[in-house]
Protein backbone atom coordinates (compact mmCIF):
# COMPACT_ATOMS: atom_id res chain seq x y z
CA UNK A 1 0.00 0.00 0.00
CA UNK A 2 1.66 3.22 -1.11
CA UNK A 3 1.82 6.50 1.12
CA UNK A 4 -1.57 8.41 -0.36
CA UNK A 5 -3.41 5.01 0.44
CA UNK A 6 -2.94 4.69 4.00
CA UNK A 7 -3.53 6.90 7.13
CA UNK A 8 -0.48 9.49 7.29
CA UNK A 9 1.45 8.28 10.74
CA UNK A 10 2.79 11.07 12.96
CA UNK A 11 4.74 10.30 15.99
CA UNK A 12 4.36 13.09 19.15
CA UNK A 13 7.09 13.34 22.21
CA UNK A 14 6.13 15.31 25.04
CA UNK A 15 6.13 14.78 28.55
CA UNK A 16 2.79 16.79 29.54
CA UNK A 17 0.25 13.87 28.82
CA UNK A 18 -1.99 17.06 28.36
CA UNK A 19 -0.60 18.42 25.60
CA UNK A 20 0.34 14.61 23.98
CA UNK A 21 -3.50 14.18 25.10
CA UNK A 22 -4.66 17.30 23.27
CA UNK A 23 -2.75 17.49 20.04
CA UNK A 24 -2.98 13.37 19.53
CA UNK A 25 -7.08 14.17 19.39
CA UNK A 26 -6.28 16.87 16.89
CA UNK A 27 -4.40 15.43 14.37
CA UNK A 28 -6.95 12.17 14.62
CA UNK A 29 -9.69 14.77 14.01
CA UNK A 30 -7.57 15.51 10.52
CA UNK A 31 -7.47 12.01 9.84
CA UNK A 32 -3.72 10.78 10.63
CA UNK A 33 -3.14 7.84 12.79
CA UNK A 34 -1.03 9.13 16.29
CA UNK A 35 1.86 7.84 18.10
CA UNK A 36 2.52 9.26 21.43
CA UNK A 37 5.27 8.95 23.74
CA UNK A 38 6.34 10.68 27.00
CA UNK A 39 10.00 11.21 25.84
CA UNK A 40 12.91 11.74 23.40
CA UNK A 41 14.06 8.21 24.09
CA UNK A 42 11.48 6.28 23.48
CA UNK A 43 10.65 8.21 20.32
CA UNK A 44 14.15 7.50 19.15
CA UNK A 45 13.48 3.91 19.68
CA UNK A 46 9.96 3.83 18.13
CA UNK A 47 11.06 6.32 15.07
CA UNK A 48 11.27 3.89 11.53
CA UNK A 49 10.68 4.36 8.60
CA UNK A 50 7.10 4.16 8.48
CA UNK A 51 6.66 7.33 9.67
CA UNK A 52 5.73 10.75 8.18
CA UNK A 53 5.66 13.44 10.70
CA UNK A 54 7.74 13.43 14.22
CA UNK A 55 6.44 16.27 16.57
CA UNK A 56 8.86 16.99 19.01
CA UNK A 57 8.53 19.16 22.77
CA UNK A 58 12.06 20.95 23.08
CA UNK A 59 11.97 20.92 27.01
CA UNK A 60 12.13 16.75 28.25
CA UNK A 61 13.40 15.77 31.22
CA UNK A 62 15.15 12.62 29.77
CA UNK A 63 16.58 13.98 26.70
CA UNK A 64 15.78 16.96 25.16
CA UNK A 65 14.09 17.87 21.61
CA UNK A 66 17.32 18.86 20.37
CA UNK A 67 19.26 15.92 21.51
CA UNK A 68 16.43 13.44 19.99
CA UNK A 69 16.55 15.09 16.49
CA UNK A 70 20.02 14.58 16.45
CA UNK A 71 19.35 11.01 16.91
CA UNK A 72 16.82 10.94 14.49
CA UNK A 73 18.93 12.27 12.12
CA UNK A 74 21.50 9.41 13.10
CA UNK A 75 18.93 7.28 11.70
CA UNK A 76 18.54 8.63 8.31
CA UNK A 77 15.01 8.15 8.10
CA UNK A 78 14.63 11.87 6.61
CA UNK A 79 11.74 12.70 8.79
CA UNK A 80 10.82 16.03 8.71
CA UNK A 81 10.58 17.06 12.33
CA UNK A 82 8.62 19.89 14.22
CA UNK A 83 9.15 21.64 17.43
CA UNK A 84 6.37 22.31 19.49
CA UNK A 85 7.49 24.57 21.94
CA UNK A 86 5.93 27.57 24.33
CA UNK A 87 9.77 29.31 24.12
CA UNK A 88 10.32 31.49 21.57
CA UNK A 89 13.65 32.19 22.05
CA UNK A 90 15.41 33.37 18.61
CA UNK A 91 18.30 30.78 19.93
CA UNK A 92 15.97 27.84 20.01
CA UNK A 93 14.80 28.76 16.78
CA UNK A 94 18.24 29.09 15.52
CA UNK A 95 19.93 26.34 16.76
CA UNK A 96 16.38 23.68 15.19
CA UNK A 97 16.52 25.46 12.02
CA UNK A 98 20.79 24.25 12.51
CA UNK A 99 19.75 20.88 13.38
CA UNK A 100 17.48 20.40 10.83
CA UNK A 101 14.05 21.10 11.64
CA UNK A 102 10.96 21.83 9.06
CA UNK A 103 9.30 24.05 11.03
CA UNK A 104 7.48 25.28 15.12
CA UNK A 105 4.10 24.57 16.47
CA UNK A 106 3.70 26.90 19.52
CA UNK A 107 1.64 25.74 22.38
CA UNK A 108 -1.16 25.86 23.12
CA UNK A 109 -2.55 25.47 19.90
CA UNK A 110 -4.76 28.60 19.13
CA UNK A 111 -5.03 28.51 15.20
CA UNK A 112 -6.61 24.78 14.19
CA UNK A 113 -6.06 25.76 10.18
CA UNK A 114 -2.35 27.15 10.61
CA UNK A 115 -1.56 23.86 12.55
CA UNK A 116 -3.11 21.39 9.98
CA UNK A 117 -1.47 23.52 6.91
CA UNK A 118 2.19 23.00 8.43
CA UNK A 119 1.18 19.13 9.46
CA UNK A 120 0.30 19.05 5.53
CA UNK A 121 3.19 20.57 4.49
CA UNK A 122 5.39 18.49 6.21
CA UNK A 123 3.35 14.79 4.89
CA UNK A 124 3.39 16.69 1.50
CA UNK A 125 7.84 16.86 2.18
CA UNK A 126 7.87 13.15 3.26
CA UNK A 127 5.92 11.84 0.44
CA UNK A 128 8.54 13.99 -2.06
CA UNK A 129 11.45 11.72 -0.01
CA UNK A 130 9.70 8.54 -0.38
CA UNK A 131 9.06 9.20 -4.20
CA UNK A 132 12.80 10.37 -4.80
CA UNK A 133 13.80 7.26 -2.70
CA UNK A 134 11.74 4.98 -5.26
CA UNK A 135 12.77 7.15 -8.55
CA UNK A 136 16.72 6.49 -7.31
CA UNK A 137 15.84 2.86 -6.17
CA UNK A 138 14.28 2.75 -9.86
CA UNK A 139 17.40 4.46 -11.61
CA UNK A 140 19.83 2.29 -9.75
CA UNK A 141 17.77 -0.92 -10.84
CA UNK A 142 17.24 0.68 -14.65
CA UNK A 143 21.24 0.96 -14.02
CA UNK A 144 22.13 -2.09 -12.91
CA UNK A 145 19.89 -3.95 -15.90
CA UNK A 146 21.63 -1.80 -18.54
CA UNK A 147 24.65 -2.69 -17.24
CA UNK A 148 24.04 -6.73 -17.04
CA UNK A 149 22.86 -5.85 -20.68
CA UNK A 150 25.85 -4.67 -21.71
CA UNK A 151 28.20 -7.08 -19.96
CA UNK A 152 26.47 -9.65 -21.88
CA UNK A 153 26.45 -8.09 -24.87
CA UNK A 154 30.04 -7.53 -24.77
CA UNK A 155 30.60 -11.19 -24.09
CA UNK A 156 29.08 -11.82 -27.14
CA UNK A 157 31.50 -9.40 -28.92
CA UNK A 158 34.00 -10.90 -26.96
CA UNK A 159 33.01 -14.12 -28.45
CA UNK A 160 32.33 -12.90 -32.05
CA UNK A 161 35.76 -11.58 -32.40
CA UNK A 162 37.43 -14.29 -30.76
CA UNK A 163 35.60 -16.60 -33.45
CA UNK A 164 36.71 -14.13 -36.48
CA UNK A 165 40.61 -14.17 -35.03
CA UNK A 166 40.66 -18.07 -34.93
CA UNK A 167 38.66 -17.87 -38.19
CA UNK A 168 41.12 -15.71 -39.99
CA UNK A 169 44.42 -17.44 -38.33
CA UNK A 170 43.00 -20.31 -39.55
CA UNK A 171 42.47 -19.27 -43.08
CA UNK A 172 45.70 -17.57 -43.56
CA UNK A 173 47.44 -20.70 -41.81
CA UNK A 174 46.02 -22.73 -44.63
CA UNK A 175 47.19 -20.26 -47.01
CA UNK A 176 50.92 -20.66 -46.17
CA UNK A 177 50.85 -24.11 -45.80
CA UNK A 178 49.55 -24.14 -49.01
CA UNK A 179 52.81 -22.34 -50.31
CA UNK A 180 54.95 -24.22 -48.62
CA UNK A 181 53.68 -27.29 -49.65
CA UNK A 182 54.60 -26.31 -53.36
CA UNK A 183 58.16 -26.24 -52.63
CA UNK A 184 60.09 -29.18 -51.19
CA UNK A 185 62.68 -27.26 -49.63
CA UNK A 186 60.26 -25.01 -47.35
CA UNK A 187 57.59 -27.48 -46.79
CA UNK A 188 57.43 -28.31 -42.79
CA UNK A 189 59.07 -25.30 -42.01
CA UNK A 190 56.12 -23.20 -40.18
CA UNK A 191 55.41 -26.33 -38.52
CA UNK A 192 58.86 -26.69 -37.23
CA UNK A 193 59.66 -23.12 -36.37
CA UNK A 194 56.56 -22.79 -34.28
CA UNK A 195 57.28 -25.85 -32.16
CA UNK A 196 60.82 -24.94 -31.67
CA UNK A 197 59.49 -21.58 -30.88
CA UNK A 198 57.00 -22.90 -28.26
CA UNK A 199 59.28 -24.94 -26.68
CA UNK A 200 62.11 -22.22 -26.11
CA UNK A 201 59.00 -19.93 -25.33
CA UNK A 202 58.09 -21.99 -22.28
CA UNK A 203 61.85 -22.70 -21.20
CA UNK A 204 62.46 -18.98 -21.13
CA UNK A 205 58.98 -19.24 -19.11
CA UNK A 206 56.88 -16.95 -20.83
CA UNK A 207 53.61 -16.29 -19.51
CA UNK A 208 50.69 -17.68 -21.56
CA UNK A 209 49.96 -14.20 -23.35
CA UNK A 210 53.32 -13.83 -24.87
CA UNK A 211 53.11 -17.95 -25.86
CA UNK A 212 49.72 -17.12 -27.56
CA UNK A 213 51.53 -14.23 -29.57
CA UNK A 214 54.83 -15.45 -30.10
CA UNK A 215 52.98 -18.84 -31.77
CA UNK A 216 51.38 -16.22 -34.00
CA UNK A 217 54.31 -14.92 -35.26
CA UNK A 218 56.05 -18.07 -35.54
CA UNK A 219 53.07 -19.22 -37.76
CA UNK A 220 52.97 -16.32 -39.94
CA UNK A 221 56.69 -15.15 -39.96
CA UNK A 222 57.31 -16.12 -43.54
CA UNK A 223 53.67 -15.30 -44.56
CA UNK A 224 55.03 -12.55 -46.73
CA UNK A 225 56.04 -14.95 -49.35
CA UNK A 226 52.94 -15.63 -50.29
CA UNK A 227 52.98 -12.43 -52.91
CA UNK A 228 56.30 -12.57 -53.56
CA UNK A 229 57.71 -14.93 -56.37
CA UNK A 230 60.09 -16.84 -54.73
CA UNK A 231 60.40 -19.39 -57.39
CA UNK A 232 64.12 -18.71 -57.45
CA UNK A 233 64.70 -20.54 -54.50
CA UNK A 234 64.16 -23.82 -56.33
CA UNK A 235 66.61 -23.20 -58.53
CA UNK A 236 70.03 -25.05 -58.50
CA UNK A 237 73.19 -22.65 -57.17
CA UNK A 238 72.90 -19.84 -55.42
CA UNK A 239 70.80 -16.95 -55.65
CA UNK A 240 71.78 -13.82 -57.65
CA UNK A 241 72.26 -9.98 -55.86
CA UNK A 242 68.55 -9.47 -57.04
CA UNK A 243 67.27 -12.37 -56.30
CA UNK A 244 68.47 -11.63 -52.49
CA UNK A 245 66.84 -8.57 -52.72
CA UNK A 246 63.57 -9.78 -53.51
CA UNK A 247 63.53 -12.69 -50.86
CA UNK A 248 64.73 -10.29 -48.27
CA UNK A 249 60.99 -8.38 -48.75
CA UNK A 250 59.39 -10.82 -47.29
CA UNK A 251 58.94 -9.85 -43.89
CA UNK A 252 58.33 -5.97 -44.59
CA UNK A 253 55.84 -7.62 -47.26
CA UNK A 254 54.56 -9.98 -43.97
CA UNK A 255 53.82 -7.50 -41.63
CA UNK A 256 52.07 -5.59 -44.44
CA UNK A 257 49.46 -8.21 -44.61
CA UNK A 258 49.32 -8.74 -40.98
CA UNK A 259 48.74 -4.83 -40.35
CA UNK A 260 45.04 -4.65 -41.03
CA UNK A 261 44.51 -7.29 -38.25
CA UNK A 262 44.25 -5.08 -35.02
CA UNK A 263 44.82 -7.49 -32.56
CA UNK A 264 48.26 -8.80 -34.05
CA UNK A 265 50.17 -5.88 -33.32
CA UNK A 266 52.92 -7.41 -31.36
CA UNK A 267 52.84 -9.93 -34.11
CA UNK A 268 53.32 -7.51 -36.61
CA UNK A 269 56.59 -6.50 -35.46
CA UNK A 270 57.86 -9.64 -34.90
CA UNK A 271 57.21 -10.65 -38.24
CA UNK A 272 58.90 -7.51 -40.02
CA UNK A 273 61.76 -7.47 -37.60
CA UNK A 274 62.84 -11.79 -37.67
CA UNK A 275 65.74 -11.40 -40.12
CA UNK A 276 67.45 -8.42 -37.84
CA UNK A 277 70.84 -9.27 -35.87
CA UNK A 278 71.80 -7.57 -32.73
CA UNK A 279 74.52 -6.19 -34.19
CA UNK A 280 72.36 -3.88 -35.88
CA UNK A 281 73.78 -5.50 -39.37
CA UNK A 282 70.25 -7.35 -40.19
CA UNK A 283 67.11 -6.28 -42.22
CA UNK A 284 64.77 -4.43 -43.20
CA UNK A 285 65.30 -1.68 -40.56
CA UNK A 286 68.85 -2.44 -39.19
CA UNK A 287 67.74 -2.60 -35.53
CA UNK A 288 69.82 -3.41 -32.57
CA UNK A 289 69.81 -5.44 -30.05
CA UNK A 290 68.03 -3.73 -27.89
CA UNK A 291 65.59 -2.47 -29.87
CA UNK A 292 64.12 -5.92 -30.41
CA UNK A 293 61.84 -8.03 -27.38
CA UNK A 294 62.40 -11.66 -26.58
CA UNK A 295 60.02 -12.60 -28.88
CA UNK A 296 61.66 -11.46 -32.00
CA UNK A 297 65.12 -13.15 -30.45
CA UNK A 298 62.98 -16.12 -30.00
CA UNK A 299 61.87 -16.00 -33.79
CA UNK A 300 65.05 -15.05 -34.81
CA UNK A 301 67.37 -18.17 -33.50
CA UNK A 302 64.89 -20.70 -34.48
CA UNK A 303 64.05 -19.88 -37.38
CA UNK A 304 67.64 -19.76 -38.51
CA UNK A 305 68.03 -23.21 -36.68
CA UNK A 306 65.34 -24.29 -38.87
CA UNK A 307 67.06 -22.93 -42.60
CA UNK A 308 70.91 -24.32 -41.11
CA UNK A 309 69.11 -28.30 -40.47
CA UNK A 310 66.87 -28.05 -43.47
CA UNK A 311 67.96 -29.20 -47.06
CA UNK A 312 68.47 -26.22 -49.62
CA UNK A 313 68.74 -26.52 -53.02
CA UNK A 314 72.13 -24.62 -52.71
CA UNK A 315 73.95 -26.55 -50.08
CA UNK A 316 73.79 -29.63 -47.60
CA UNK A 317 71.58 -29.32 -43.84
CA UNK A 318 73.92 -29.05 -41.30
CA UNK A 319 73.15 -32.01 -38.28
CA UNK A 320 71.81 -30.57 -35.04
CA UNK A 321 75.85 -30.58 -33.23
CA UNK A 322 76.72 -28.70 -36.35
CA UNK A 323 73.66 -25.87 -36.23
CA UNK A 324 74.27 -25.63 -32.40
CA UNK A 325 77.83 -24.77 -32.48
CA UNK A 326 76.84 -22.31 -35.14
CA UNK A 327 74.57 -20.39 -33.20
CA UNK A 328 76.71 -20.43 -30.52
CA UNK A 329 79.53 -18.70 -33.00
CA UNK A 330 77.35 -16.38 -33.85
CA UNK A 331 75.83 -15.37 -30.22
CA UNK A 332 76.06 -11.92 -29.67
CA UNK A 333 76.50 -10.59 -33.02
CA UNK A 334 73.77 -12.40 -35.17
CA UNK A 335 71.71 -14.22 -32.08
CA UNK A 336 71.02 -12.95 -28.21
CA UNK A 337 73.12 -14.55 -26.04
CA UNK A 338 70.58 -15.77 -23.25
CA UNK A 339 68.32 -17.18 -26.18
CA UNK A 340 70.98 -18.99 -27.53
CA UNK A 341 71.88 -20.53 -24.72
CA UNK A 342 68.81 -21.82 -23.25
CA UNK A 343 67.83 -22.52 -26.93
CA UNK A 344 70.88 -25.03 -27.40
CA UNK A 345 70.40 -26.68 -23.88
CA UNK A 346 67.14 -27.69 -24.65
CA UNK A 347 67.31 -28.57 -28.26
CA UNK A 348 69.97 -31.38 -27.69
CA UNK A 349 66.48 -33.43 -25.76
CA UNK A 350 64.08 -32.69 -28.46
CA UNK A 351 63.03 -34.79 -30.62
CA UNK A 352 59.64 -33.79 -32.72
CA UNK A 353 58.28 -36.75 -32.65
CA UNK A 354 58.02 -37.21 -28.98
CA UNK A 355 56.93 -33.68 -28.46
CA UNK A 356 53.91 -31.26 -28.52
CA UNK A 357 53.49 -30.16 -32.13
CA UNK A 358 51.31 -26.51 -32.53
CA UNK A 359 47.58 -28.13 -31.65
CA UNK A 360 48.22 -29.17 -28.45
CA UNK A 361 50.04 -26.15 -27.90
CA UNK A 362 46.75 -24.39 -28.54
CA UNK A 363 44.94 -26.86 -26.36
CA UNK A 364 47.46 -25.79 -23.57
CA UNK A 365 46.83 -22.04 -24.15
CA UNK A 366 43.32 -21.83 -24.22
Amino acid sequence: MGVAERLTKILIADDDPMVRTTVAKILEMFGHQVIPVNGGREAVRLVDDSFDVVLLDINMPDMDGFATIQKLNGKGHEIPVLFLTGAGSMDYAIKAINLGAYDFITKPIEDLDIFNVKIRRAIEKRMYVLQERRYKAALEDDIRQKAQQLEEQNKLLRSYSHSLENATIQLMASLQNAMEEKDYYTVGHTLRVTEYAMMLGMAMGLNNQDLVVLRRAAQFHDIGKLVIDLSCIQKPGKLSEDEWELIKKHPTVGANIIKPLGFMEREQFIIRHHHERMDGTGYPDGLYGEDLDDLTKIIIVVDSYDAMTSRRNYRRNMSMQEAVEELKRCSGTQFDTRVVDIFTRNIVDYTPEHNLHTDDFIQILN
